[in-house]
């Protein structure tokens, strides 16, 4: 196999994608003050559209789910007609494009919250870390346990969100499975303490996620539907005492719904994608759909793990910020521009929108090289 393989088309259950270069979904802190995306989320997704697929950003499917300031939601019908007009230029572009559902449940702040209430997890097990709030970063509170009889409520606060991203015109969704958030909360033992039926054994703790995928999977059919896991990441503050055989039994689970991939972060998360002992391609076998890789990925990374099968789809996160035209750059090996990381969170257009495309000088010179 060649290096191109990365740069054909792939079938992605019902989607045709016209490459393997998956967009990550990329926090940007830039909605308005009702969680709505604006003009500029149309400009900046559109600009990205030559991507096989666009993951966008963690939607948050409630108030109650929102852990950062000036993240979108996807629950009012002034957010679905925004997203409206993002996935209409993308698609105009022709691009496809998914969006993650969210909930972060403990990782936030009352500032966050409708009333300053408390944030939710499966128990009252505080993380380290601080909230990013519009007042800037606080201490992350002791959140409140979900009681039992609340959880159909979250599991429709996801129905509702699945609609409405259907509304909006996605080609799909993933559901947010992992980095420290509130399905990775009930799944792993050390945020999970609970004595009911959704606390104590893996099966009992993956009953709660696995009830929101399958209400998920309702909506949309399950090969529009992905889910994100993190095996062994420790993103925020997260930790399980037997990360083998909870994910190895949580992928088999997935595995039976047929759903359309599995997206995972591999290694530890902000970190050298070597480090972390977690048997990554163990999982890849146990999953017949496809799988997506991420989490500091390169050009010759990327290429290997495709040709050799390892994955189906390479995702990129940060590339994607400061280079929208990032498959023509991997296709031609061509040089990157540098991200200015003082605009990753917030602000405007300066640092989102006003990237630099390829010349054609430049392209020329990649060609030549």
């Amino acid at each position: 196999m060649t290096a191109e393989k990365l740069f054909e088309p792939f079938d992605l259950g019902p989607n045709r994608l016209q490459n393997r270069v998956v967009m990550a979904p990329l926090t940007r802190s830039r909605a308005d003050g009702n969680d709505t995306p604006k003009d500029m989320h149309v400009t900046y997704y559109g600009q990205r559209a030559s991507a096989g697929l666009i993951i966008a950003e963690a939607t948050q499917i409630s108030n109650e789910g929102k852990g950062y300031a000036w993240t979108p939601g996807i629950y009012s019908d002034e957010q679905v007609a925004a997203w409206k007009k993002v996935t209409d230029n993308v698609h105009a572009e022709g691009g496809k494009i998914f969006l993650q559902l969210w909930h972060v449940g403990r990782i936030s702040h009352p500032d966050l919250q409708d009333g300053g209430r408390l944030p939710v997890s499966a128990s009252a097990v505080k993380p380290e870390g601080e909230a990013f709030t519009e007042n800037g970063f606080k201490e992350i509170p002791t959140p409140r346990a979900l009681e039992t009889d609340e959880l159909p409520r979250v599991v429709e606060d996801f129905v509702k969100a699945s609609e409405n991203a259907k509304k909006a015109g996605f080609d799909g969704v993933e559901v947010h499975s992992a980095n420290g958030y509130l399905l990775d909360q009930f799944l792993q033992d050390g945020t999970n303490r609970r004595e009911d039926a959704y606390g104590g054994s893996i099966e009992n703790r993956m009953r709660f996620p696995l009830e929101v995928i399958d209400a998920v999977v309702k909506v949309w059919g399950a090969d529009r539907v992905g889910v994100r896991i993190s095996p062994g990441s420790g993103a925020n503050d997260i930790s399980e005492s037997n990360p083998e055989e909870l994910f190895t039994t949580y992928v088999k689970a997935l595995n039976e719904r047929g759903l359309a991939y599995l997206h995972v972060i591999e290694g530890l998360i902000w970190q050298d994608r070597e480090k972390g002992t977690f048997d990554m391609d163990g999982l890849r076998a146990l999953f017949d759909g496809a799988y997506m890789g991420n989490n500091e990925y390169t050009r010759e990374v990327a290429i290997e793990r495709v040709n050799s099968g390892k994955i189906d789809l390479a995702c990129f996160g940060r590339p994607y910020i400061a280079n929208p035209d990032l498959v023509e750059r991997l296709a031609l090996d061509a040089p990157m521009n540098e991200p200015d990381k003082d605009t990753f969170y917030g602000g405007d257009e300066k640092g989102y929108t006003d990237y630099p495309f390829l010349t054609d000088e430049e392209r020329r010179t990649a060609k030549a090289a």
